[in-house]
């Protein structure tokens, strides 16, 4: 199982469009789960992703930042 962390804010109106987004690719992905990590608990994860979120990172690190189309959202997905 490959594990992907969405990084965000509770109250960020273009997280909940991300997740809208990765909920509708993750149903075709059975060895994928996603972890949403809200950094407004952590100053360290807020001074790191403050402007940026959301941002998605691979279970290797990369990171795909906001905005992403569905094309680039499935692709890193896959990669």
């Amino acid at each position: 199982m490959r594990l992907f962390r969405l990084y965000g804010t509770e109250a960020c109106h273009l997280c909940e469009i991300a997740e809208g987004m990765i909920a509708a690719e993750l149903g075709s992905h059975d060895d994928i789960t996603c972890e949403q990590v809200d950094i407004a608990g952590s100053d360290a994860l807020f001074e790191r992703y403050g402007l940026r979120i959301p941002v998605l990172q691979h279970p290797d690190r990369r990171e795909l930042d906001w905005p992403f189309t569905a094309a680039e959202l499935r692709g890193f997905l896959a990669s």
